[in-house]
């Protein structure tokens, strides 16, 4: 039986995606990857040309939008949580940030400066699967940060809406319902493409950041001329935690509550392919580009930990503390309280809008997180379907889990703090790691023992955080549960799909094939390159399939890492003890042999026979060894993947087994 190859290369094109040929509009729709062209993705993960990359400054506004816009829910959430504590926890929370993310963000600035992050940093150091399963465990915590960034800011939307004096009375008590409306618009956003990230975001963080400097402002003055809300907020501190080291003592306890403010670092490496760098930088040695994204960590590190001092100081001070709680004026919304108190409904009703509108555009840097994230790890992984490479059925997906969250937390941004928190310090704390690996591998012990201390104060701050929230690791658990069942799923599906990307034969490879010619090929473990091993499969295929005036080539497949999927083929020629061979490394025997066949067959032309001999042990276990380490049956499971690259059976390489 033979076949013919689709081709080569099966790096997935949209088009190929679903059978657009027979009238399927809908789907042809929905598999097209996206309204934008190739490299110009939506929000911070998308490279675009360098022609599209902008000022470090411009691009910190884009991560801006997740990372300023937690002002408009931080400052209640840290009151409710840790009560008139809330603006000391803030500070350990500010010091944590300064000495603790911003040096770890900053070397993975260093290390990842694709805009990968750490995610792909762990998945370089951890080996073959364990690499994968941590992949696919913090693509969890990913998940939860970036799914409940979308459900919570939308809720907090909803609030500012509500809550605004002018809103009819007849919003209150729809929150569910309007919280849907904004997340199906945002999808729906998404369904056409959003173009020109960039430029909203900087229009919009630097109207929220203006609106809230002139609210904080005007709360310090208003302070500074009537002090007595400071000193009744000092006399309650001192008179329930008399002691300063107790005060600290809590504050440090507490301060894993507030951690929401420390969300937007994973996001601000992400944003590093908008970045324009030197005009001697290369994709390799960018030096330009990690320089300015140090400077834009750095810079919104500085922005935002002022702001929420100030933020804390003044809304602890000013509003009673029975406005936090749930139903309160000032829940989910405490700089906006303050805005309306003291400059009036229309400055007030404007803070509102701003607001609505920045806490929206973070759910939909959020989304463009997800729909980037997904597709660069889960579909290469082989852990994903073919259509999770397309933008829309995913925007479809993220949609439906984010309407679901919504329903399940009742729309309440209190109520979700807890999951928010506990993917940011999870993605944090996994960045420490990947610094502290990074630079135990290279040898730095003074960066590792650093790097290492502040792992130990995020792993702290985690697990605090569970302790205390356990709603946001069982979040975290359905999500990563989730993907791994999906990936385990998909994996098995997709196991006798072609892996390779490209299949090149180096020169003396291709000597050793020539067009219009039969090339037999007889599959050979390359752990005996003895010459009697050589000279034995020789002979044995001689006499089961008569090669007795055949020249043919050995192929030798050498499996790296089974836990990989997808992959470029590099076929070398080589000459050993009198025997021509073909050489590959290749996470899978069965495919790699198989995709060697077919560039045989289409690209060079030849028509290829493989020789197999049957493998001996149980064909249950060899099925698994097959799925776990990519070799177990091989003659069976290369004839399958070859059945599906090309169906017709009478255009395929021949495959013969004795």
């Amino acid at each position: 039986m033979h076949t013919s190859a689709s081709r080569s290369s099966l790096e997935t094109a949209p088009q190929d995606l679903p059978d657009a040929g027979h009238g399927h509009r809908l789907r042809t729709w929905l598999m097209a990857e996206t309204a934008e062209a190739p490299g110009e993705h939506t929000g911070p993960h998308g490279r675009p040309g360098e022609h599209r990359r902008t000022h470090w400054f411009r691009v910190m506004c884009l991560t801006g939008v997740d990372y300023f816009s937690t002002l408009g829910y931080q400052p209640a959430i840290a009151a409710l949580a840790a009560g008139a504590i809330a603006p000391i926890a803030t500070i350990v929370l500010v010091l944590v940030t300064l000495a603790g993310a911003l040096p770890v963000y900053r070397r993975v600035a260093q290390e990842s400066p694709h805009g990968t992050g750490s995610i792909a940093m762990l998945a370089k150091l951890l080996p073959r699967w364990s690499g994968k399963l941590a992949v696919l465990a913090l693509l969890g915590f990913a998940a939860t940060d970036f799914m409940i960034t979308m459900t919570l800011s939308a809720a907090d939307a909803t609030a500012h809406l509500v809550e605004n004096p002018f809103a009819p009375a007849e919003l209150r008590g729809q929150e569910v319902v309007i919280t849907l409306a904004l997340l199906g618009g945002l999808g729906i956003v998404f369904l056409r493409g959003f173009r020109e990230a960039i430029r909203v975001a900087t229009l919009l963080v630097g109207l929220f950041l203006a609106a809230n400097l002139i609210v904080i402002v005007v709360a310090i003055v208003h302070l500074v001329g009537n002090p007595a809300p400071i000193g009744d907020w000092w006399g309650v501190l001192t008179t329930q935690h008399g002691n300063p080291l107790f005060v600290i003592g809590i504050a440090l306890v507490v301060f894993p509550k507030l951690a929401l403010g420390l969300s937007g670092f994973e996001t601000g490496v992400a944003v590093m392919p908008q970045i324009r760098g030197d005009a001697n930088d290369t994709e390799a040695h960018p030096a330009g580009r990690i320089r300015g994204a140090k400077r834009l960590l750095t810079t919104s590190a500085l922005i935002m930990s002022g702001f929420l001092i100030a933020s804390s100081i003044t809304t602890v001070a000013l509003i009673p503390a029975a406005e936090f709680q749930e139903g309160g004026a000032a829940n989910g919304r405490a700089l906006a309280y303050l805005a309306h108190e003291f400059l009036g409904e229309g400055f007030g009703t404007a803070y509102d809008l701003v607001t609505i509108a920045i806490l929206w555009f973070a759910g939909a840097s959020a989304m463009a997180g997800l729909l980037n994230l997904v597709p660069r790890y889960l579909p290469r992984f082989g852990m994903a379907p073919a259509w999770a490479r397309a933008t829309r059925p995913l925007v479809l997906v993220f949609t439906a889990i984010a309407f679901l969250i919504t329903w399940i937390f009742d729309a309440s941004v209190d109520a979700q703090g807890g999951a928010y928190a506990t993917g940011v310090l999870v993605l944090i704390t996994s960045a420490a790691v990947a610094v502290t690996l990074a630079a135990r591998a290279r040898g730095e012990r003074r960066a590792t023992i650093g790097f290492g201390a502040i792992s130990v104060v995020f792993l702290y701050t985690t697990a605090a955080n569970i302790i205390e929230r356990p709603d946001g690791i069982r979040i975290a658990a359905c999500f990563i549960l989730g993907i791994l069942v999906v990936s385990f799923v998909s994996r098995i599906a997709r196991s006798t799909e072609l892996r390779a990307t490209a299949v090149r034969l180096d020169a003396r490879a291709a000597s050793f094939v020539s067009s219009g010619h039969p090339v037999h090929l007889i599959a050979h473990e390359p752990q005996d390159v003895s010459p009697e091993r050589y000279a034995a499969k020789l002979a044995h295929a001689r006499v089961a399939h008569s090669l007795s005036d055949a020249a043919p080539l050995f192929i030798e497949v050498t499996v790296t890492d089974s836990s990989d999927f997808e992959g470029e083929l590099e076929v070398r020629g080589i000459e050993r003890h009198g025997f021509r061979i073909l050489t590959v490394e290749s996470s899978s025997i069965p495919n790699a042999i198989a995709a060697v066949g077919l560039h045989l067959q289409e690209a060079i032309g030849c028509t290829p026979h493989i020789y197999f001999r049957w493998t001996e042990g149980n064909p249950l276990a060899q099925l698994a060894r097959f799925f776990l380490f990519g070799d177990g049956e091989i003659a069976p499971m290369t004839r399958e993947v070859l059945r599906e690259a090309a169906p017709d059976p009478r255009r395929r390489p021949w495959v013969h087994v004795s």
